[in-house]
């Protein structure tokens, strides 16, 4: 077998992109997008019809934008048995009820196309407007995978919370260590990235909590191994191949029977949530570089819509 069956029988693997022919070609469990991804999708013309019926169907630019982001949704859902990720604007990231109004409408017109709640997670970024938003959808059976996840704090309130999925980046994690301190290199176990799911991973087995952590946003395949047998794991298609081609052992690397050493149960209510982000400076930039991030590309998707 080769790595990438090996690792699909110990996690989860995600299609972490919105190309409906590498989604086919892969057969990923899940897949998940974000503004980035619709962007280039946006930008092939072999999905000009999609963007030009969302035009067509819309009120106004924004809801363009979310019809667009469901319909690619929808044909993914053609392909894959499980679910599908859409996220809301990142422009809403601190805001709770406007997070909560469009997560609504994203779900609606998941609805309006066939699409039940239960095929979809809405994808919002983990500050603390993004989980407080998360926690009620929760409890009106919208589950929510919440993404821009860096620290232990955002990992803890969204526990607390009961979100259904969390995505921590473990590659721009990496990117932040090699920019900001002398180490370039990183063995796979020692990687900044992998430790961190690694911690989040451990601390939520140790605890029971059902909330399931999904590595994402990887900068090599070592990352990808040395996180083997985390609940799911979302991936490129470049490393999905890469994985593919390689036929040597993959050894598991996590496990919830064995969970490392005890970690101290948390609590965090607002204002330690945001004490614990002030005093990590790693979460704290890649947090809102990667708002700003997603904003700018749901800006550019404005501009190509609005060009339409």
């Amino acid at each position: 077998m080769n790595k990438l069956n090996q690792l699909r029988d110990m996690t989860v693997v995600v299609a972490d992109t919105g190309d409906l022919a590498a989604i086919a070609e892969y057969k990923p469990q899940d897949a998940t997008t974000n503004p980035s991804l619709l962007l280039k999708v946006a930008q092939d013309s072999n999905y000009a019809s999609y963007l030009k019926a969302a035009h067509a169907e819309s009120k106004d630019v924004d809801d363009a934008i979310d019809i667009f982001g469901v319909k690619i949704g929808v044909e993914i859902l053609k392909i894959i048995p499980g679910r599908v990720s859409t996220e809301v604007d990142a422009r809403l990231s601190f805001d709770k009820e406007a997070t909560l109004v469009k997560a609504r409408r994203l779900i609606e017109l998941y609805a309006e196309s066939g699409i039940s709640k239960d095929r979809v997670l809405i994808k919002i970024a983990s500050t603390w407007e993004g989980i407080q938003a998360a926690k009620q959808l929760q409890t009106e059976g919208i589950n929510c995978n919440l993404t821009l996840l860096f620290g232990f704090a955002q990992a803890v309130a969204c526990a607390e919370a009961k979100v259904f999925l969390i995505s921590p980046f473990v590659g721009r994690i990496l990117d932040w260590y090699k920019a900001n301190a002398e180490q370039q290199e990183f063995a796979p176990q020692e990687d900044p990235g992998v430790v961190s799911v690694t911690q989040i991973y451990n601390y939520y087995k140790q605890h029971g909590y059902d909330t399931i952590v999904m590595g994402a946003s990887f900068r090599n395949v070592g990352e990808i191994e040395a996180l083997s047998g985390c609940d799911y794991l979302t991936i490129g298609p470049n490393y999905l191949e890469e994985l593919r081609q390689d036929d040597s052992k993959l050894e598991r690397s996590l496990s919830a029977d064995n969970s490392g050493e005890p970690q101290q149960k948390l609590t965090l209510p607002e204002t330690d949530f945001r004490w614990m982000m002030n005093q990590d400076a790693m979460a704290t930039e890649k947090l809102a570089q990667g708002i700003r991030g997603f904003a700018a590309d749901q800006e550019k998707l404005v501009a190509l819509i609005s060009a339409l």
